[in-house]
């Protein structure tokens, strides 16, 4: 009989098959050995005074954006869907690590965690695991154990609404949240959306023409954020944030500034470019 004629599946093959599963299996059972390690090490790291930690229920976030949620934070054992741009996500690592809580961070590889530094990340209580292969809400479940925030990326992905409910029950046991980026949750009890209204730029070095960061030259300077928050069937907040990055001689510290309910700051310029769609990061 002839190669092309000979019938698939044979004893070599379904080998083949055993032994790549077996594989994936070790290297995953190896993952989350690694993972509740690092859990181990970071649940034992001094925490901040009781007078620094959130409250009991709640996940800090940024103070400009804590009035658009019910409980002024995240509330533990709850899910949210957060999407559109980054520098929200990382504002929000940035708080609750400051708070002195533990975040995991699964299937971002390309967050931009000096972003989150320069916001004031504590990056000693962030675990990343940048590939969680295949099953990254498993990855992702595991992770709920030990940390107060886990972070998942979903890579477009739609879960089923039987393994949500699994997961959700996790959460809520655990006391734990989960942020849920790039897909989709159901169920997820608060919508979080940022969308860049547009970006401010300073003048190069020794350039004293501001026409021309005006006109989209020069150092990224800032950004103008329109937040959105749905949550616990509040009708949904908008709020607009100014993000500024430091002067020089400053602070190496991201600032982010509330406008006021007309929309104006006069310690603000104006930003440029309204019809960005896309979070970039801010540099001197």
């Amino acid at each position: 009989m002839g190669g092309a004629d000979r019938p698939r599946g044979g004893p070599a093959e379904r080998r083949n098959d055993r032994d790549d599963a077996e594989s994936a299996g070790a290297d995953r059972a190896d993952t989350l050995a690694r993972l509740r390690r690092r859990m181990a090490v970071m649940s034992g790291m001094p925490d901040r005074t009781d007078a620094d930690r959130p409250e009991a229920g709640v996940l800090p976030v940024p103070e400009e954006l804590s009035d658009l949620l019910p409980q002024k934070g995240i509330a533990r054992g709850t899910i949210v869907c957060c999407t559109g741009a980054r520098s929200l996500l990382t504002a929000l690592i940035a708080a609750v690590t400051r708070a002195g809580c533990q975040v995991g961070i699964v299937g971002l590889p390309r967050l931009n965690l000096l972003a989150a530094a320069e916001m004031g990340a504590d990056l000693d209580r962030i675990a990343v695991v940048a590939d969680p292969g295949i099953d990254p809400v498993e990855v992702a479940s595991v992770l709920l154990d030990g940390m107060d925030l886990v972070v998942l990326g979903l890579r477009g992905v739609t879960v089923p609404r039987s393994r949500c409910a699994t997961v959700s029950g996790r959460v809520r046991r655990q006391s734990s949240s989960l942020l849920v980026v790039d897909g989709a949750w159901p169920g997820a009890q608060t919508q979080l959306a940022a969308r860049v209204l547009g970006y401010r730029h300073r003048p190069r070095t020794g350039d004293a023409d501001l026409t021309a960061a005006a006109n989209g030259h020069g150092r990224v300077a800032g950004m103008r954020l329109q937040v959105t928050a749905e949550s616990g069937g509040r009708r949904r907040r908008t709020a607009e944030i100014d993000l500024i990055a430091p002067e020089f001689g400053e602070e190496d510290r991201l600032r982010m500034l509330r406008l006021d309910s007309i929309g104006v700051r006069r310690d603000i310029p104006a930003v440029t470019g309204a019809d960005a769609d896309d979070d970039v990061a801010v540099a001197n």
